[in-house]
């Protein structure tokens, strides 16, 4: 028997798992979405001349949404000594090799056409909304972090807070469908995780108790609405659907389709029998229908 018969066989590298490809119902809606923010672009680059080289810079001249938002965001968070160049070439590579990463971008951008009255056109949104751009800038550190590249996502996560004052982890976990309206002074700890179709406000806070190490931040469930200026602290549990009003300090878990209101939160309808809602608050936006039925509100 030849001798490299008796030589123990070295097993083959693991390879990597071959990337997913998108569906053709996510091809169709980022294309869609595309076609719809050129549109967009050039109407208003004709009707605001001022605006022209802006627009034919960061949407017109560049052939996919991927391009554009990397462009943009690259403009937006560029330093002396941390040029756009490199951060194009960065956010480029995670967008243009991701497509969920893209189909996230593509379900924010939704998000934000059909949740807020004041966004009147995708493109609006991809340029002006600093939620957006620091949500998708923070998918990128996400996708940085995963690959242990930590110095740069932690490096990006300071940007993002010094230009957009949103504060969010790099290792925290979003889905998709997700909505930072207004957005400024927004934080999201380092355990967080937040579910898909989430609306949050401004001055929102997922934060910890202290100075405790692991898992130690909420974790939202999909379909949450979180009012303006709600703290919502520890590693507790937000329920699907449920709606927690401006204001509120949460400290333990918030049962599903419940809304939870006050400092210290409590739960409309009384903590035995909540009142539950139907709707999906994420989506719905209704921050105040509680409040007719809610025997405690005194002005």
């Amino acid at each position: 028997m030849p001798a490299s018969e008796l030589r123990p066989q070295t097993p083959a590298a693991a390879q990597p798992p071959p990337p997913l490809q998108p569906s053709d119902y996510e091809r169709e809606e980022e294309e869609f979405v595309w076609t719809q923010i050129k549109a967009e672009a050039r109407r208003d680059a004709e009707s605001e001349p001022a605006l022209a080289s802006f627009l034919y810079s960061t949407v017109l001249s560049h052939s996919s949404l991927a391009r554009s938002l990397s462009f943009h965001l690259g403009n937006k968070l560029c330093s002396s000594t941390l040029l756009s160049t490199l951060l194009y070439d960065l956010f480029l590579s995670a967008f243009s090799s991701d497509h969920p990463l893209r189909a996230a971008t593509v379900a924010d951008l939704r998000a934000a056409r059909a949740r807020d009255p004041a966004c009147v056109s995708f493109s609006h949104c991809l340029l002006n909304y600093k939620g957006f751009l620091a949500c998708q800038a923070q998918r990128v550190a996400h996708k940085l972090w995963n690959q242990s590249r930590r110095p740069l996502a932690l490096a990006l996560q300071s940007r993002i807070s010094d230009v957009f004052a949103v504060d969010i982890h790099p290792a925290a976990k979003i889905g998709k469908g997700v909505l930072f309206d207004h957005a400024t002074g927004v934080v999201v700890g380092e355990t967080a995780v937040i579910g898909n179709n989430v609306s949050i406000l401004h001055h929102v806070t997922l934060g910890g108790t202290g100075k405790a190490g692991g898992d130690r931040h909420p974790k939202i469930g999909d379909g949450v609405l979180i009012g303006a200026g709600a703290t919502i602290l520890g590693n507790v549990k937000i329920g699907e659907g449920a709606k927690i009003g401006a204001g509120s300090v949460v400290l333990i878990n918030v049962p599903p389709r419940t809304t939870a209101v006050g400092n210290p939160a409590r739960l409309v309808g009384g903590k035995e029998k909540p009142k539950e809602h139907e709707e999906v608050p994420g989506e719905s936006m209704d921050h105040t229908s509680f409040i007719s039925e809610w025997s405690g509100y005194i002005i």
